[in-house]
């Protein structure tokens, strides 16, 4: 019995009702260029600013599908540092934040360069610096092996196990990513429909032992990129797909283990993007709020702990700022830290949160939509 969609006589010819989706194709599009067209009125720097809080947030996501959580400082650091723009309190990266990082640049950024396996490979390779996925041992930079049987999606307990998903068997991997690949770089289609086919049809190869959600998300944001004729990424698709994963994962499913018509698929991709162009607006609200509180207080005298601890607020804290958080961040005594505390109160920039609780917190007193 053919199961998966993949073992269709037809496989990968794939069909789809345009009708179906016009509506939202036509929305889609629509947003994308209002969304781009407010990017270009902002300058460099506030362009910029947005651009890296996408990018960080583009990251932590992507990952966090995968149950994998990063660390924020080290992730906008790292993009920081590879894009060339100065942020205070920056850190040291790890090698695997390092190595995402990578991957979601070279994505992005070299949007237009054709895809390759060996780009996949050095992508691959990033994800997994020291050839091993958590304590196993994987295959790297090559297409996956099966040697322990075959690639599946499984749940339940030991012995009663439900298989979600089996992806194509290995021997015929170098023959599926070559027709994938080909058709990724010369196929002529409207570019938000070849990202949502493109996302489908990598992640339903699996062609990797792990990171292949990784790979798929960069890819569909390569083809994103495409479609808004820019490498500067304003919107987050993964972070869409980290709110409504539930969903997501069932729509794989279903379509995995249907027939070869995947309008439904592309339908879900269309509304899940068109979700993404209209959230992004909250980055946009909080990057101009940004710029207007330094404008604000371009007069006003602090020290470099108090700026530092101010953009974390504004970047998105997470959990709420103490005394002893802000001394441990600012790397400064607890006195100190209540002395920087207390002198921002005095200027109208903090306040004490209403909420009680066991330790006295702090919070903007102007704060960002």
């Amino acid at each position: 019995m053919k199961a998966f969609i993949h073992q269709k006589d037809n496989w990968p010819n794939f069909t789809w009702n345009s009708n179906d989706f016009l509506d939202l194709l036509s929305e889609a599009r629509n947003l994308q260029g209002r969304l781009i067209g407010k990017m270009e009125t902002l300058g460099f720097d506030l362009r910029n600013e947005a651009l890296l809080d996408t990018l960080t947030l583009d990251v932590l996501k992507s990952s966090e599908i995968e149950d994998e959580f990063l660390n924020p400082d080290q992730v906008r650091s790292s993009i920081a540092r590879r894009l060339g723009i100065e942020i205070a309190g920056a850190v040291e990266s790890d090698r695997n934040v390092e190595g995402v990082v990578d991957m979601m640049l070279d994505a992005s950024q070299k949007c237009f360069a054709p895809l390759t396996a060996d780009r996949l490979f050095d992508w691959h390779a990033a994800l997994f610096p020291t050839g091993r996925s958590g304590m196993h041992k994987i295959t790297v930079a090559d297409w996956r092996k099966d040697t322990t049987g075959p690639m599946q999606a499984i749940s339940g307990a030991m012995g009663k196990e439900k298989v979600h998903f089996q992806a194509p068997d290995s021997d015929l991997l170098e023959k599926e990513m070559i027709r994938f690949i080909d058709w990724f770089n010369n196929r002529k289609i409207n570019l938000l429909i070849k990202a949502s086919i493109a996302h489908l049809w990598f992640v339903t190869i699996h062609p990797f032992e792990d990171g292949n959600g990784r790979i798929t998300r960069a890819l569909t944001d390569m083809l994103l990129a495409q479609s808004d004729k820019s490498n500067q990424r304003f919107y987050s698709m993964s972070a869409q797909i980290r709110l409504e994963r539930k969903q997501y994962y069932e729509i794989l499913e279903k379509i995995q283990k249907g027939d070869l018509d995947i309008t439904d698929w592309i339908v879900w991709f269309l509304t899940c993007l068109i979700n993404t162009l209209k959230s992004t607006n909250s980055i946009l609200t909080r990057v101009l709020f940004k710029a207007d509180f330094w404008q604000k207080h371009i007069d006003t005298t602090m020290n470099d702990r108090q700026r530092k601890l101010l953009n974390k607020l504004m970047d998105g804290f997470d959990g709420k700022l103490t005394s002893s958080k802000w001394a441990k961040i600012a790397n400064c005594s607890k006195d100190s830290a209540v002395r920087d505390i207390n002198d921002l109160i005095k200027k109208g920039i903090l306040q004490k949160e209403l909420a009680g609780g066991r330790s006295t917190s702090y919070e903007l007193i102007e704060i960002p939509v």
